[in-house]
């Protein structure tokens, strides 16, 4: 298991599931009591910091979600309590509550504004409403008898409207976090599932107020989450980020290797094809960094440029590795999106100024180019050292780094060891 997939587990799961997984052991099996006082705090607890953190941080679909649990509360006390048709009111809770969720997700995150969240705001009225209107002109003389604060379970049956479209919404959210891979996504996923269980095991108790709180817990979260990815990954290539590399390097312990990657003539790249496209390119090399064998974890240094830490080994233990992985770059292509093309160049590529020769060592190895049918390919260069060539992280880096430029100067779309005899260098760029 690589480390993109166990970031990806990771994410899945923490903190939403154990929040939920705790929750279920605690509440549901009856391991706790808490008085009835204290359970209202958390519950209220939970959506204020949720909603202070989303209006914070101008998260608008945090805020929107957060607002769907309370109105559906609310509509299940009113429940509990006798004052709306109990079945009725469920099961249209059962069914809008998810869908609303699914909407949320695939909506598009455009700040916390006013103007942005009228939409939502006059969509949850006009559902209120409706609902409102419609149950009130209904006479039921069955509702939920009032057993709220009171760890007693009351078993909800959700008609097959209700399991499908809490079927649907949690598919969507799910396919949305593997798509995206935010935090938002999948908080909104284990929030969904913790309203769900809830309504299903214990609609109008105390059980199904803890639920509710660990719902909103779980949003507020998601924020904090997101602002740690904003912070230690990179955007665009979800690759931890120049910060998150430089926390590594504290620490860095040997034997440990560091490799330098950049993209071939990337600034040729970008300015021929456009900076869509260099983003393309951007992103497919980060994919296949973040697959790397031998333990080694990828970062976005900077600009075109990669690191990947190898803890626990020398150059010679990564190099094969590292050259497989050059390989699958170089076999990798994609297809142009959009007609963003350029075709005057604007200067030279930033890792060739000032070591520009008339006639380059092993110039005949193929670096970008076009493949025929809008396909493109990209190639890499790679330098790689390990602590036994520096004696602190900041020199293995310059190490790497110095391998990085023999590679560019000998040819692009090679490994180059910064333990590597000069003669070996040498023979090596003689014959590719």
């Amino acid at each position: 298991m690589n480390a993109r997939t166990k970031a990806t587990l990771k994410s899945l799961f923490v903190p939403g599931g154990i929040v939920l997984l705790g929750v279920a052991l605690l509440f549901q099996t009856g391991w706790i009591t808490v008085a009835p006082p204290v359970l209202s705090f958390l519950y209220y607890s939970g959506f204020a910091a949720g909603l202070l953190l989303a209006w914070r941080f101008h998260s608008s679909r945090i805020f929107s979600a957060l607002v769907i649990l309370l109105l559906s509360e609310a509509a299940i006390s009113s429940c509990a309590t006798g004052r709306l048709p109990a079945s009725h009111a469920l099961e249209a809770i059962a069914i809008l509550v998810p869908l609303n969720f699914a909407l949320v997700s695939i909506a598009e995150e455009r700040g916390f504004a006013w103007s942005n969240l009228a939409p939502t705001f006059l969509l949850l009225f006009v559902q209120s409403s409706a609902i409102a209107v419609f149950l009130r002109s209904e006479q039921s003389s069955s509702p939920i008898p009032h057993r709220a604060l009171r760890h007693v379970t009351v078993a909800f049956p959700l008609s097959g409207y209700a399991w499908l479209a809490f079927t649907l919404a949690g598919t969507v959210l799910i396919v949305r976090f593997f798509i995206v891979r935010k935090p938002v996504e999948v908080a909104l996923f284990w929030s969904l599932a913790a309203f769900f269980l809830g309504m299903r095991f214990a609609a109008g108790t105390a059980i199904a107020q803890a639920y509710f709180a660990a719902s909103a817990f779980i949003l507020a979260a998601s924020i904090v989450e997101n602002s740690y990815l904003l912070a230690y990954h990179d955007e665009l290539t979800t690759l931890p980020s120049r910060r998150a590399f430089n926390e590594a390097m504290l620490a860095f312990a040997a034997p440990s290797a560091i490799a330098m990657v950049d993209i071939d003539h990337f600034k040729k790249f970008n300015d021929t094809y456009g900076h869509d496209t260099g983003d393309q390119v951007l992103r497919l090399v980060a994919s296949k960094l973040a697959g790397v064998g031998g333990g080694g974890r990828a970062y976005r240094y900077g600009g075109e440029e990669f690191a990947i830490l190898f803890p626990g080994k020398t150059t010679d233990e990564v190099r094969n590795y590292l050259e497989q992985l050059r390989a699958e770059i170089e076999s990798s292509s994609f297809r142009m999106r959009g007609s963003d093309r350029r075709h005057m160049l604007r200067g030279p590529d930033r890792r060739a100024q000032g070591a520009q020769t008339p006639k380059r060592r092993g110039a005949g190895r193929k670096t970008s180019r076009p493949l025929g049918n809008g396909a493109l390919s990209v190639t890499v260069s790679i330098g790689v050292a390990s602590a036994q060539d520096g004696s602190n992280s900041d020199a293995v880096v310059r190490a790497a780094d110095k391998a990085l430029y023999r590679a560019k100067d000998a040819g692009r779309n090679r490994v180059e060891l910064a333990s590597a005899p000069r003669r070996s260098r040498a023979k090596v760029a003689g014959i590719a």
